[in-house]
């Protein structure tokens, strides 16, 4: 499963730490996230989804 977080985080122009606070969760997690090194929770992914205004399909996607 790969994401774009990083890309919608830059947009934003919020830093991991920022958008951690935003979720409630470490800047660490965000950024394994990013790395694709760990899939959040199916609450989290709702969180970072409501926090860029989008939904969870278009944050996270099946890689070919």
């Amino acid at each position: 499963m790969k994401n774009n977080i990083y890309e919608q985080r830059v947009l934003k122009r919020w830093s991991q730490q920022k958008l951690a606070e935003a979720c409630n969760v470490s800047r660490q997690t965000i950024n394994a996230i990013e790395k694709q090194k760990y899939s959040p929770s199916l609450e989290l992914a709702f969180k970072l989804a409501k926090v860029f205004d989008t939904t969870v399909d278009e944050l996270f996607y099946e890689s070919d």
